[in-house]
């Protein structure tokens, strides 16, 4: 990992071992893994690289050991890309089955989701019961990480096939870092791009894709059927220009 405080190298320039280190690392079985360098925790590789320091940080469970203890507290303000993942209805769901059964079919849903999520080099922020928030910063996803989040969230449309879902995808400017005290610290990233597509995800009904109007502009000519509408959005004084893409409209996976 880089020097403390060295933030622009690791979520901007793409820090080259950390990205050797996640091309070696998400071929090792199995999940879950280290949100940063994609270690395993689990199965086999979990126990080899384990060996090596890169047990879950005990401050941290989504960070590794070795991650977590080279990442200080702190950030920098950068532009990303955010997705969300949402089941809907799942109170429903819930109430219709045991919750052992509802726990495996979340559990279906979480693998399905990270793994479209992975392939197309987002960090999983997130898994927040029901919902999956995930982030694509340049410095680890390249310089195409704004095409990268509109891809993901398309292609799910053709993953996460039990279970009722909306997607919703935005980009712009956050505060990507450890945030947190003391010895509570949680690698994210916060600001107005993040809240609006948590609001967009709200948007979404099942079997629907919601992007952002700029984000779906990289995207127009392989998808012209986006619904376009302009959505208030709560606690916001402006309101945001969306296109809506259904499940069945998407015509074929992102490459």
């Amino acid at each position: 990992m880089p020097k403390p405080l060295d933030w622009q190298a690791l979520l901007v320039d793409g820090y080259e071992p950390l990205k050797k280190a996640q091309k070696v690392f998400r071929h090792l079985p199995h999940d879950p893994r280290c949100k940063l360098c994609q270690n395993p925790f689990g199965g086999l590789g979990g126990k080899l690289v384990g060996l090596m320091g890169r047990k879950p940080s005990r401050k941290n469970p989504n960070l590794c050991q070795y991650c977590f203890d080279h990442l200080p507290p702190g950030g920098i303000e950068i532009d990303i890309g955010v997705v969300f993942v949402d089941v809907r209805a799942s109170t429903s769901l819930a109430e219709g089955s045991t919750a052992t059964e509802f726990a495996g079919r979340l559990n279906r849903f979480y693998s399905s989701v990270t793994d479209v999520l992975i392939r197309h080099d987002a960090i999983i922020d997130k898994l927040i019961g029901d919902e999956v928030m995930a982030l694509f910063l340049p410095g680890l996803a390249g310089s195409d990480y704004r095409r990268k989040t509109v891809e993901a969230a398309l292609d799910l449309a053709f993953n996460v096939t039990d279970l009722p879902v909306g997607v919703a995808a935005n980009a712009g400017m956050s505060f990507v870092g450890n945030v947190g005290s003391g010895t509570v610290l949680d690698f994210t990233a916060l600001g107005d791009a993040v809240n609006v597509g948590a609001r967009l995800q709200g948007c979404a009904s099942p079997g629907e894709v919601v992007l952002a109007a700029d984000l779906y502009l990289l995207v127009a000519d392989a998808h012209p059927s986006a619904r376009h509408e302009t959505v208030a959005v709560r606690g916001r004084s402006q309101p945001v220009e969306i296109a809506v893409l259904s499940f069945g409209d998407i015509r074929a996976p992102s490459a």
